[in-house]
């Protein structure tokens, strides 16, 4: 079952057990989708729908951000619960552990093959780090930070 069709059913579900909040998310998810479809003239693959679903979650997030510093603290709690919907049609992210471990392991490797890298390298270690992570989703975020913590020089 496709995402889309995933959203499609859980929306039937919502609209008969009556949740409101439930059912405007997932049709604000599926308004999104369509519109992408749309742009794209093509149905949309999971990989493409992930990415739909990722661009929502981070508008969210900036949302929650905007409404916090503007003491607007039921708004925000309103954009964090449509995050916690959107999520549970995305794969399980990976943790800090995940993250550091894969940086490590990229810096180990582009090491073996030359110069350790330095901070003027985190564009090609970022790019290398974020190929490791194809299937499942990752911050970019996260994995900047721990680039970056890994590329510094310990004093």
């Amino acid at each position: 079952m496709t995402i889309s069709e995933q959203i499609s059913a859980a929306m039937t579900a919502a609209m008969k057990a009556r949740d409101e909040h439930r059912l405007s998310t997932l049709r604000m998810v599926k308004s999104a989708l369509k519109n992408k479809e749309i742009d794209k003239r093509a149905p949309l693959d999971d990989k493409e729908a992930m990415q739909v679903l990722s661009t929502l979650i981070k508008q969210r997030k900036d949302s929650i951000d905007a409404f916090t510093r503007g003491n607007r603290q039921e708004m925000a709690d309103k954009e964090a619960a449509e995050i916690v919907i959107i999520e549970s049609y995305m794969p399980k992210t990976a943790g800090e552990d995940e993250i550091a471990a894969k940086v490590s392991e990229t810096i180990t490797e582009m090491s073996a093959s030359g110069a350790a890298p330095v901070m003027k390298d985190m564009g090609t270690v970022m790019k290398n780090v974020m190929a490791r992570f194809a299937g499942a989703r990752v911050d970019g975020k996260a994995v900047s930070d721990a680039v970056k913590k890994a590329l510094t020089p310990k004093a």
